[in-house]
């Protein structure tokens, strides 16, 4: 290609230097302006200056641009590159004094550097200081490394001590002379790692230290780009796709079909209302529950597809809800007013019953240690097992409300409940204190956000809140547009960095919003009874799940040509035509 052989090895096809690339492109100025498809090609803008800008907006100074592209080619390993664009921009990288100043720490002339150093210009005094008492340092470790006491003494008392400056420091290195060994460890704890190049390091540092107009920090291009980048995900509307979907070679911008709000399964293994469902911590399966008395393990495959892994069927009443333990490796299921059952995921075996005479269990969750387990009681308690079935502790006192919903953040730290019909209590275990969430409506459901951060609310009036409870409780955001009237009807967070809220409704359709506006984005149809629970899968942002009076669970994706998946032989995936009634109204 191109009139060179391609038999020749490619270190033999690019071995023209930089000189010769040089004299190629001054001899040949007519394929400047072509390009390689016969169109013109940009001609060097003429450069009038430090101050001469560039960018359609006129805000980008050509001597920096110019400068941070360079870097970025000597960061690259494009060194020929870099020096080629300093030559023919004329600008230089770092001026001449900078140069020596970086060439002395690189080859330990410390003195030397100390020298240049004062003649860079620095205004700040303390910046000064601080900058030659890192120098002045490493010129400290090298003197012990050579058993030069004597002199090592001077520097620290006639030139590191005389600056004034980090005193616990000036003690520390102190220290070495008394311990000589000690100063090893000391030195490379301040360097942050050990190296065979300690000027490399300190050179490191004192970037960091510097002004970026005397020294350019590392990566300062990739930083800006990233920044853009940022900028653009954060501004897309619709934004719910994976960040290696970002391109410098477009402005980023998401559209509805990142949602999944298109039917892609429909399970059909219950045969009764379908009141809870959750996917796994890690999104490799879904968990839901029945009014039939069963719980259904389903196992998310790579393509997407689920299909039941077990069917576990030994509770005498109506299954309320579950929980994943925390490495997802078992299962909690809570019958309504009656037991919690342990199940191992792998195998479809029941491993422990939890129970307590007399009173009947509501809810159950895990702490994060995944040794203990917790359940609601209808005496309005909250009981704590261990893993082989023993009460370990009770905590009395903490509900006045029958509602289930209770949450433990990642930490252990903090209990979420509602004690009240209309207010949400956070106990605070170690500190004994506590805060309170308050509605003026009767709330009828929570969910704690991925980051401890936030709490979605389900209120009896048709509304959703979003409390960040990080510090003092307050109301960020009101969802509107769903149907509740007797029913018990939860929401999720979801999709990427949970930027939207999503909830079941009894009009038999699933809703879907943006979390930081509170727009309503799509209501989903689908379904031919109440939408009881939503499950957003939390490893793919294009996978959620909503579970029904009409017996069936909906897995939701992106596309609109996605094959509905049969669930098990002799079953069709159609949507049951005919309503039901949900059986655990409020």
């Amino acid at each position: 290609m191109g009139g060179l052989d391609d038999d020749e090895p490619p270190a033999k096809r690019v071995k023209a230097s930089s000189a010769e690339l040089r004299s190629l492109l001054n001899t040949s100025s007519s394929l400047l302006h072509i390009g390689c498809l016969g169109g013109p090609m940009a001609k060097p803008l003429p450069f009038h200056g430090e101050q001469d800008m560039i960018g359609s907006k006129g805000v980008i100074k050509r001597a920096e641009f110019v400068r941070i592209i360079t870097k970025t080619l000597y960061s690259l390993g494009y060194e020929k590159s870099g020096a080629i664009l300093e030559e023919e921009s004329g600008i230089s990288l770092h001026s001449s004094v900078v140069n020596l100043f970086r060439k002395q720490v690189l080859d330990g002339n410390w003195d030397g550097s100390l020298e240049t150093l004062h003649k860079i210009g620095l205004v700040d005094e303390n910046l000064l200081k601080y900058s030659s008492f890192l120098i002045l340092e490493q010129k400290y470790f090298e003197l012990l490394e050579t058993n030069d006491f004597m002199d090592a003494l001077k520097t620290l008392r006639c030139e590191i001590t005389p600056l004034g400056i980090n005193k616990k420091r000036v003690h520390e290195l102190a220290s070495c002379i008394v311990s000589p060994s000690h100063h090893v460890l000391l030195r490379f704890a301040n360097l942050g790692t050990e190296t065979s190049n300690p000027g490399l390091k300190l050179l490191e540092e004192l970037q960091k230290l510097l002004p970026p107009t005397v020294m350019i920090p590392e990566r300062r291009l990739e930083h800006l780009v990233e920044q853009a980048l940022g900028l653009q995900r954060e501004s897309c509307y619709f934004h719910n796709s994976l960040d290696s979907s970002l391109s410098l070679y477009a402005d980023h911008n998401c559209g509805k079909d990142q949602l999944p709000s298109y039917t892609a399964q429909v399970l059909q293994e219950h045969h009764d209302e379908v009141w809870f469902l959750q996917f796994s911590n890690h999104g490799k399966y879904l968990a839901s529950s029945s009014n039939d008395k069963s719980a259904i393990i389903w196992e998310v495959h790579e393509d997407e597809g689920l299909s039941l892994k077990h069917k576990l069927i030994d509770h005498q009443k109506a299954v309320l809800m579950i929980a994943w333990s925390p490495d997802d490796s078992q299962l909690l299921t809570c019958g309504m007013e009656e037991v919690v059952r342990r199940w191992d995921v792998h195998s479809g075996e029941c491993l422990q019953v939890y129970e307590k005479t007399g009173l009947g269990l509501i809810s159950c969750g895990w702490f994060p240690d995944g040794k203990r387990l917790f359940s609601g009681v209808t005496d309005k308690s909250i009981c704590i097992w261990d893993l082989d079935g023993k009460e370990i502790d009770s905590w009395n006192g903490l509900r006045t409300s029958m509602t289930s919903d209770i949450s433990i953040t990642k930490d252990g730290r903090h209990i979420i409940n509602t004690c009240k019909g209309n207010v949400i209590m956070l106990l605070d275990r170690e500190m004994k204190m506590e805060k309170l969430v308050e509605e003026e409506q009767p709330i009828t459901s929570f969910t704690l956000s991925g980051d401890d951060n936030f709490l979605l609310v389900n209120l009896i009036n048709q509304e959703i809140h979003l409390w960040c409870i990080k510090d003092d409780p307050r109301l960020i955001t009101r969802y509107k547009g769903h149907r509740r009237s007797r029913y018990l009807i939860r929401s999720c967070f979801g999709g990427i960095k949970q930027a939207f809220i999503a909830s079941g409704s009894e009009d038999s359709q699933v809703y879907i919003w943006h979390r930081g506006s509170g727009d309503l984005v799509e209501a989903l149809p689908g379904h031919s009874g109440s939408v009881n629970c939503v499950s957003w899968n939390p490893s793919n942002p294009h996978m959620l799940a909503s579970a029904s009076d009409d017996h069936t669970i909906r897995v939701w994706g992106p596309s609109k040509k996605v094959d509905l998946k049969p669930t098990s032989e002799g079953h069709s995936n159609g949507v049951v035509a005919h309503r039901q009634c949900n059986g655990h109204c409020k």
